[in-house]
């Protein structure tokens, strides 16, 4: 990351031991202080308006738009011109989870060979880090609208999930699949922040009304 100058590192849920003898690193241990460390993925991207994903596919069924490196790569700079983006990596045995791709608007791909598909993880962020810098320069431009955060969109998706709940259409043993599924959806769209503080005030509405007739039904 310090190599090419991207300086904000997030961890979630980082083995610690490791994570403290990696702060001695050279040259880089500035950028290993100020990592910050969160709980979950929901939290460690909730200030960005995209969020890539990476994978190298393999045989798992995937349920978002793939992009190798070199066009995503090209969408990752213009949209840095005006916001937050993350380039999120799984761990080096597993991956990312499905609930982890969930928080995802699409993924990216370094094209390996077929035969030998998965990368070392510090390669494959220097490769991914590499074709961001290698032409940035003149090729961020600033977008004219705002895109709404990763932060706005989970809470539009949770108020979305409390109203399933309240009007019954939600079944328990499906509920994290619902959520996943529902996530993936709500990237799709690109909303906007305006687009967003619509839903959640239509949302917000939506489920006031089903809990006070929950409640009216209840006294009753």
């Amino acid at each position: 990351m310090s190599n090419f100058g991207f300086l904000n590192l997030c961890l979630v849920r980082p083995y610690d031991p490791s994570f403290r003898e990696a702060r001695s690193a050279v040259g880089a241990s500035a950028l290993l202080a100020d990592a910050r460390v969160f709980d979950s993925v929901a939290e460690a991207v909730a200030d960005c308006t995209l969020v890539v994903g990476t994978t190298a596919i393999g045989r798992r069924e995937v349920r978002h738009p793939v992009k190798r490196l070199e066009d995503g790569a090209r969408l990752i700079r213009k949209r840095m011109g005006s916001s937050q983006v993350a380039l999120l990596f799984g761990s080096e045995k597993f991956g990312l989870s499905n609930e982890d791709l969930s928080h995802c608007n699409w993924l990216l791909r370094i094209p390996t060979r077929e035969e030998h598909r998965s990368m070392n993880l510090g390669q494959a962020v220097a490769v991914c880090l590499y074709e961001l810098a290698r032409n940035s320069r003149g090729a961020v431009v600033a977008e004219n609208h705002h895109p709404a955060t990763a932060g706005d969109i989970d809470r539009v998706a949770a108020l979305l999930l409390d109203a399933l709940h309240a009007s019954g259409s939600l079944k328990a043993r499906s509920a994290t699949a619902t959520e996943e599924k529902l996530r993936r959806l709500m990237r799709r769209h690109h909303l906007t922040a305006e687009d967003a503080k619509f839903w959640l005030g239509m949302f917000r509405q939506i489920v006031w009304k089903l809990r006070s007739a929950e409640r009216e039904s209840a006294e009753s």
